[in-house]
């Protein structure tokens, strides 16, 4: 396995980092690494060591093969972190259409649909074409207290009951190992219950059952998952900046943030099956960064999500000439799984002539190498993961990868990146506004807002 990280075009003058920056990072990114570290060896934070654990892969091996020929459908009940990891391992690792192969050619495994808002249109389409006998609902809190992923529980604990079906036997909670909600219901159900670590968050949990289970489900060789990230985490905990990928990554966004008034971190894999990777990257950084310093200061980068080359023709256009504010990181793909010669046709019109003996793989990485070329040629730094394609192993990396660096850019920033104090308050209102207990402070605030004034509405 070899993933890389190509910087150069972060370095072009002018509009890159500057090298005497560049040449004082190293102190700083030990600075930050010691206080990651720090983190890790108090029991923290405990991502970094899940591809080594393996009692919660045993969990998943176990009820996996257990499953196995049971189901024709598996559902996410979640949201956030709970759902963006297993769809970006469902979309890289299943090939297009493959919710709508039949059984035998998806080698009798189950389609993996996910729940992650609480829309009543989507929810009340998908139960209403689903054989419950023949679904598994897989429902993924790790407090067991949120208030959209407990209200698709209730609905499906209701369709379930009323069909007279066992819940025990179309359910499987993934949630915190001793504390939170669903713990006391698995037992009192007879659920099956795997662990979310004490020391692992949401939007850290893909390596978990969180994202392996289904992925394990859905024939996704999850072993080669987590051999993969175990492989980056060595990597990237060298000390050497120079060395390390993850670091050299946060701190690139950092430097290019906080020096160079680059405050949008635009990520754009040129690879269909990585479009929804990009989403699980933007809520990792976002939420993880989003923060206030204990002084007050706001800091955090924008992520934003685009695909190659799709992108090319709806917001390169303001990369290349709006605001000099982004970053731009590209995931370049060596190796598809497949590809498409283009024919030799209409050779005598110019527009389409010279494209006679090129391929589409051929086609779409020099679309990504021309694109980074030309922002580079217009001073707006940017960046390329070159990975040597897109398996198991390989997307394990790059998401180990991205962890730590998020991991790492926040003690460059000087937060907390594994805290979310700024969805908090809108959770009190909405509990408030619902009427659940111990939700009376919210509601006294809540009715202190100024109120909608007709005077605004148009």
């Amino acid at each position: 396995m070899t993933l890389s990280l190509d910087y150069s075009n972060m370095m072009i003058s002018p509009g890159g980092i500057d090298q005497k920056a560049w040449a004082a990072a190293g102190k700083q990114f030990a600075d930050a690494k010691r206080g990651f570290d720090s983190l890790r060896s108090g029991g923290t934070v405990g991502f970094v060591d899940l591809p080594a654990d393996k009692k919660l892969l045993d969990q998943v091996t176990t009820f996996s093969a257990a499953a196995r020929g049971k189901y024709d459908d598996v559902v996410i009940l979640g949201i956030g972190g709970s759902a963006l990891g297993p769809i970006a391992l469902r979309t890289a690792l299943r090939p297009s259409g493959w919710n709508m192969l039949d059984e035998k050619a998806r080698d009798g495994y189950p389609r993996l649909h996910v729940l992650d808002n609480v829309d009543p249109e989507t929810i009340a389409a998908l139960l209403g074409r689903l054989q419950l006998a023949r679904t598994l609902f897989i429902v993924t809190s790790k407090s067991g207290g949120t208030a959209e992923t407990m209200a698709q529980f209730v609905i499906v604990h209701d369709r379930i009951t009323a069909a007279k079906l066992d819940v025990s036997k179309q359910m499987v909670f993934i949630t915190d190992p001793k504390q939170g909600a669903l713990r006391p219901l698995a037992e009192r159900l007879k659920v099956p219950a795997l662990d979310i670590p004490q020391s692992v968050g949401g939007r850290f949990s893909v390596l978990t059952p969180v994202g392996t289970l289904p992925a394990a489900l859905i024939g996704i060789d999850v072993r080669s998952l987590l051999a993969g990230a175990g492989e980056m985490a060595k990597r990237c905990d060298n000390a050497d900046l120079a060395a390390n990928p993850a670091g050299v990554y946060a701190m690139l966004q950092w430097l290019a943030d906080t020096q160079l008034k680059k405050s949008i971190a635009v990520f754009m894999p040129y690879s269909d099956p990585l479009r929804d990777f990009a989403a699980w990257f933007v809520q990792l950084w976002a939420e993880s960064l989003g923060k206030k310093r204990p002084d007050g200061t706001a800091v955090g980068s924008t992520p934003l999500a685009a695909l190659g080359a799709t992108d090319q023709h709806a917001q390169v256009q303001l990369f290349m000439e709006g605001p000099a504010d982004k970053t731009v990181t590209f995931v370049a793909i060596k190796e598809r799984s497949t590809d498409v010669k283009i024919p030799a046709a209409f050779s005598d019109v110019k527009e389409l002539g010279y494209l006679a003996g090129h391929s589409l793989s051929e086609l779409i990485d020099i679309e990504q190498r021309a694109t980074a070329g030309a922002l580079a040629r217009r001073g707006r730094p940017n960046m390329t993961f070159h990975v040597d394609r897109v398996d198991a192993a390989h997307v394990g990396e790059l998401m180990m990868l991205l962890e730590i660096a998020t991991a790492y850019a926040g003690q460059l920033y000087g937060i907390d990146a594994f805290n979310q104090p700024g969805v908090e308050l809108g959770k009190q209102f909405a509990y408030a506004l619902l009427g659940r207990p111990g939700a009376d402070a919210a509601k006294k605030e809540w009715e202190s807002l100024p109120k909608s004034d007709s005077r605004w509405t148009v």
